[in-house]
């Protein structure tokens, strides 16, 4: 297994050195370039295998020699204690729901996950970091409860005016806890743009060991790939066919983890998703990137503050274009593709489905000619527990799921105790105060 730059695969890191230094010194993303035969480790997973176990077995294969087994356990088994579910609707059609983490925001698999590598890593090489984010509440929730009880990480959250939410007093630093939450007085374009000026400052982020734990590192993309391998472990044996997943393209992790789990043996036959601005359909209804006007090798250095894994679809599809337009198959969906999927999915399955749900689902029906026939199995991705989307559901389906209490916390509003103006003076100054 190799990790190395989009830009540059003789830019080869370490998995270690990939979490903890997210962005290559050539400015790209750091990507996986499987090399070798994964089908004996395949072979190994079976149907009682815990999630925690499965992301074990594969995060000693990303390793290598790097860490013995027993860290590779330690760094999954501590951090994914709750676990995707996978159900059947009918004959031809499962549903792998990802929202079953503390949060209900798939995004907790992979906040859990990074923040148990960065962990380990900073305690072998006695060092400490400091998490630079940007959030306006749902972010902010998964990161509090995966940092809670953490050691050698802080995480310095900015929140446009009038957002902050998602976490408890319990949570921040001058409480014993591991967030610095800031109300920055700008909105939030301006919270990105300043956090990409401090992540740019190099000498700040040496100084006060700065790094990110969004999909800018890599490590929050590897429990998108488990999740794949454990749907298949629990289907492989009533499923004979060919197998397609239906994944909403959000911000291209998921499925450039779902390509990931592909070059790791996953046996699967497409991905069905809908159209966005840069993967859009060709004039032989093929999947394509849309060509950059600057090429990977000749860009700047990648925004660390704003995640997007279109980067990494990019250099996938430069390496294999041919194999990856019949691998992806995008569907151009609209609000009302979307709206009738909802509804489809609650009359028919008495699913309630989030709006990414529904836009996924929206586009295996219109790529139904590709996953069409006798016997294909299609694995609909439920990223978010519905009860984020109630209002959308409701508006289309006349009716809502519950709120749990777990979920209706995350929007209780908490009073600011750090505000700031939108300067990286004003930063610096609360990372003082972080060490």
């Amino acid at each position: 297994m190799r990790i190395a730059s989009t830009r540059n695969r003789s830019q080869e890191a370490s998995f270690s050195t990939a979490i903890l230094d997210c962005i290559p010194p050539d400015g790209g993303l750091y990507t996986l370039y499987p090399t070798g035969d994964f089908r004996p480790w395949l072979h190994s997973m079976t149907k009682t295998m815990s999630f925690s176990a499965i992301a074990a077995l594969l995060t000693q294969i990303l390793t290598k020699n790097e860490f013995s087994p027993a860290v590779a356990e330690a760094i999954a088994h501590r951090s994914l204690t709750f676990s995707p579910e996978i159900r059947r609707l009918d004959r031809s059609l499962y549903l792998l729901e990802l929202f079953h983490g503390p949060t209900g925001w798939f995004r907790d698999f992979g906040f859990s996950y990074l923040v148990s590598c960065f962990e380990h890593f900073l305690q072998m090489r006695g060092r400490n970091a400091v998490i630079v984010a940007v959030s306006t509440g749902s972010f902010a929730a998964s990161m509090a409860w995966a940092f809670r009880g953490r050691k050698r990480l802080r995480a310095l959250t900015l929140f446009p005016a009038g957002t902050m939410r998602g976490f408890t007093e319990e949570d921040c630093v001058w409480n014993g806890g591991n967030l610095y939450p800031v109300e920055v007085d700008a909105g939030r374009d301006r919270c990105f743009a300043l956090a990409d000026e401090l992540l740019h400052n190099q000498a700040l982020v040496e100084k006060y060991s700065l790094t990110v734990a969004n999909t800018t590192n890599i490590g929050r993309l590897l429990p998108d790939m488990f999740c794949y391998f454990y749907a298949f472990t629990r289907i492989k044996n009533a499923v004979h066919s060919d197998i397609f997943y239906a994944v909403n393209a959000n911000n291209y992790s998921a499925i450039t983890g779902g390509l990931y789990a592909w070059r790791l043996a996953l046996p699967v036959n497409g991905f069905i998703t809908n159209c966005t601005a840069e993967l859009t359909l060709d004039a032989r209804n093929q999947a394509q990137v849309a060509d950059a006007i600057v090429p990977l090798e000749k860009r700047t250095k990648a925004d660390p503050a704003l995640p997007s894994s279109l980067e990494r679809l990019e250099a996938l599809f430069k390496a294999e274009p041919a194999v990856l337009r019949g691998l992806v198959f995008p569907a151009r969906v609209d609000e009302g593709d979307t709206e009738n999927a909802c509804k489809e999915l609650f009359m028919r399955y008495g699913v309630f489905a989030d709006m990414a749900t529904s836009r996924a689902y929206a586009s295996a029906l219109k790529r139904a000619d590709q996953a069409g026939a006798e016997g294909d199995t299609v694995i609909l991705v439920a990223q978010d527990h519905p009860a984020h989307s109630a209002d959308g559901i409701r508006h289309y389906c006349g009716e809502a799921p519950e709120m749990p209490e777990r979920i209706a916390r995350q929007n209780e509003p908490v009073e600011p105790r750090r505000r700031i103006g939108p300067r990286v003076e004003e930063l610096e100054r609360c990372l003082r105060e972080i060490q």
